[in-house]
């Protein structure tokens, strides 16, 4: 796990990458806020009443050198954010109403990573995964192309790296959505240096079964094979037809996956979910994420019972994404 991080740590460290921390006042926060500061990874900027960031700084004896910390109620460039949420939200706000929107800290950090004032926002250990992804669907959007946000959890035991989506947002992904994750994936994939190798998951290898949930599956695989013919895709694969080389030769012996799958893509959130539990639990491997992909601009969700290093890393993955 250290050499992995490591490698995205580098790759961000001293590039000026601003990431928002709307939580401004919890431990967990400012600790992380510190330590990326303080090791000039990026430059934090947190959210919240001045003097109460500072005092419960200074209670935990944090020094926040090089940490912004901006008030939403005092923000100096804050009609300039109320005319662009106003223009953004297209008719669904008045000026008033996105005055008092803005004074939340989510919405406030949503519209500086909009504005281009910040790169990238880390949220939700205080706040629910709604609170955190609402305003970022809202404001920021998905990328041309991307219909809907995703979940990935980038699994990784000793020197193994795997890619598992979309265990996080969507419950029933149809055909034209898996195709999309799939390559989101891949993308997220590149960042933690991982040459993507995806399978389409299924209870079906190649036609093995048919059934609407297998189909739908092998619909993904075409579309994703014409929106992305460059990737290495290819499905439907049960797990051990994409992971097993012995198996994928009988199962499947005219793939371009031969066993050699690292990214793969659960055909419902019940199945990701589950999936990505097992191998946490089971096979003891560490799950970093959900990390959000499909968006314009990197938003990443905490758990509420993340601790101060999870802040630290996840903030770092944010930084890396932005880039």
């Amino acid at each position: 796990m250290s050499n992995l991080f490591e490698g995205i740590k580098q790759k961000v460290a001293g590039k000026g990458v601003s990431i928002v921390l709307p939580e401004g006042t919890d431990e967990r926060i400012l600790s992380a806020a510190d330590r990326l500061a303080k090791e000039n990874v990026l430059k934090p900027i947190l959210i919240g009443e001045v003097d109460s960031v500072k005092a419960k700084a200074n209670d935990l004896g944090l020094a926040l050198e090089g940490v912004e910390i901006l008030d939403p109620s005092t923000y100096e460039n804050m009609d300039e954010l109320v005319a662009s949420f106003v223009e953004r939200r297209k008719g669904k706000a008045t000026e008033e109403q996105a005055r008092k929107v803005l004074l939340d800290p989510n919405y406030f950090g949503t519209m500086l990573v909009y504005t281009n004032k910040a790169n990238g926002l880390v949220s939700g250990a205080t706040h629910s995964t709604a609170d955190t992804v609402r305003p970022a669907l809202q404001i920021i959007k998905t990328k041309q192309g991307v219909s809907k946000t995703s979940g990935v959890f980038i699994m990784v035991r000793e020197d193994e790296k795997y890619v598992f989506a979309d265990c996080a947002i969507n419950i029933a992904p149809n055909s034209q959505d898996l195709a999309e994750i799939a390559i989101e994936s891949a993308k997220t994939a590149k960042l933690f240096d991982i040459d993507p190798k995806i399978a389409m998951l299924s209870f079906s290898t190649k036609g093995s079964a048919k059934s609407p949930e297998t189909e739908k599956v092998a619909e993904a695989v075409r579309i994703a094979k014409e929106l992305a013919p460059e990737l290495t895709l290819d499905g439907e694969f049960q797990f051990d037809a994409a992971f097993v080389p012995s198996v994928a030769k009988s199962k499947a012996p005219e793939s371009v996956i031969q066993g050699d799958a690292n990214t793969f893509i659960f055909p419902s959130l019940e199945a990701g979910n589950i999936g990505y539990k097992i191998a946490q639990r089971l096979g003891n491997f560490e799950a970093i994420g959900p990390i959000l992909q499909g968006l314009n601009m990197p938003v990443n969700d905490l758990s509420r019972g993340c601790n101060s290093e999870d802040v630290y890393k996840l903030s770092i993955i944010t930084a890396a994404q932005a880039l």
